[in-house]
């Protein structure tokens, strides 16, 4: 019978977010198959740096019970108190330059921050919104609007869509209109070559009518 395998413990130091950490350390533990005491000791052992500071606050026979120890640093390093300013900066309008994959990223990585309690379904709902939201460019807003995504990943592929045939019947536009202009350029070429034909042959006729007239006489007689 196989061993179970065991994970090498974490380390936290306020590097990373601690509910991310938090995440990590549950399935390193259920990997290893710890106990509650077991939790608790590396979870203890795991810190470094200010985030250690936190047990000076636990009393002595606290330092073993996990739900005090993971308490003491959801309250000091979590991310609940940073809700609000995640909800704000959702509402921050794509900026100048920036692309729309970039931007949806932005709002999934903020959406995962700032409604961490809310069920899957309502953040992809909500995710749409707000990216639809911070779009810059007027029409593709408006367009992806009404399209009414139900998640990001939706919003995202049609305004991406929308943008790209948006690009290309622009550039359509502008070879039509530069091939306009040529054929326009083309037919003021023609009629200036035929006046100057016409010019020419007018020319030439008069030349060859004064070649074809008789001399008269200069040498008069009295």
């Amino acid at each position: 019978m196989s061993s179970r395998p065991t994970v090498k413990p974490l380390t936290f130091d306020r590097q990373t977010s601690w509910t991310v950490l938090k995440t990590q350390f549950d399935v390193v533990s259920s990997t290893n198959g710890w106990t509650d005491f077991d939790k608790a000791s590396q979870l203890v052992a795991s810190l470094r740096g200010s985030a250690a500071e936190v047990l000076q606050g636990i009393t002595t026979d606290k330092l073993i019970d996990l739900t005090t120890i993971e308490k003491a640093l959801e309250s000091r390093f979590g991310d609940s108190h940073l809700m609000q300013f995640y909800r704000t900066e959702l509402k921050t309008r794509q900026k100048p330059g920036e692309s729309l994959q970039v931007l949806a990223a932005d709002v999934e990585q903020l959406m995962s921050l700032a409604y961490v309690e809310c069920p899957l379904d309502v953040r992809e709902s909500l995710a749409a919104q707000y990216f639809v939201d911070a779009i810059r460019e007027e029409d593709t807003q408006y367009s992806t609007r009404l399209m009414d995504a139900k998640d990001l990943k939706s919003a995202l592929a049609y305004s991406m869509k929308y943008e790209a045939e948006r690009t290309v019947s622009k550039t359509s536009r502008h070879i039509r209109s530069i091939e306009t202009a040529d054929g326009k350029s083309r037919k003021r070429d023609d009629k200036f070559d035929l006046s100057f034909n016409r010019l020419e042959k007018l020319l030439n006729s008069s030349v060859a009518a004064k070649k074809n007239t008789p001399r008269r006489n200069s040498n008069v007689t009295c």
